[in-house]
């Protein structure tokens, strides 16, 4: 018997999809912009290996790359609480994708900094810059605008990972999905309009980014 496609009980739950998707995009924004800083602050001190920083930022930045992303999340939600410091889910997930793109991001950028020619700094010298204006104009802008297409990458790697996030309870789209379909056992129409929203998100955030990099970034490389 052939399948019938029915994409209505699916479209009824919309609202579930929709609200998911907007909790998906508020994980990805706050976890961007507090990783990206993170990895800045990597970036620079392991660049520079500004000690004992530089080691812990590299142990850090192993220990991330080199495990399971639903790992770390697990480790945060369940084990955190065994030392007795308790966290909501929405917590959870936050703080996971912060520290996973906190440690991707590190190296991304640190690669830009390294690439910036040391004559630059001495000439910022002589010019009479100061720290912030050395570091602001001379070092983070133009590492920045060296590795943006692969920071921007990752960004929408990140919040494609926090699919993940519903294992705990995160309500994000899968976690809508997986609702939606154990409630109208409508498993492949269910999880093909959850891929397009993926996509969409994922095109969308791309843009952005592009725009960003375009505007604040190149413009001032």
């Amino acid at each position: 018997m052939a399948y019938q496609f029915d994409f209505i009980p699916v479209v009824q739950n919309a609202d579930l999809l929709l609200r998911g998707a907007l909790f998906t995009l508020e994980l990805t924004a706050i976890g961007t912009l507090l990783g990206v800083s993170v990895g800045i602050v990597g970036a620079i001190v392991r660049a520079w290996k500004i000690q004992p920083f530089s080691a812990l930022f590299g142990v850090y930045v192993e220990l991330i790359r080199n495990t399971p992303f639903l790992v770390q999340l697990f480790f945060i939600f369940f084990g955190l609480p065994s030392l007795g410091l308790k966290i909501s889910e929405w917590q959870a997930a936050v703080l996971a994708m912060v520290i996973n793109l906190g440690a991707y991001s590190t190296e991304i950028i640190r690669a830009g900094v390294q690439a910036i020619p040391r004559g630059q700094l001495e000439a910022s010298a002589a010019l009479a810059m100061t720290r912030f204006e050395t570091f602001r104009h001379v070092v983070l802008v133009p590492a920045l605008g060296k590795v943006w297409p692969a920071l921007s990458s990752q960004i929408i790697i990140v919040m494609l990972g926090s699919a993940v996030c519903s294992q705990i309870a995160t309500e994000e789209l899968s976690f809508a999905a997986n609702f939606i379909q154990s409630r109208n056992f409508r498993a492949f129409e269910t999880y093909i309009i959850t891929t397009l929203i993926y996509l969409a998100m994922a095109l969308l955030i791309r843009q952005l980014l592009a725009w960003i990099g375009r505007r604040y970034i190149a413009r001032n490389h």
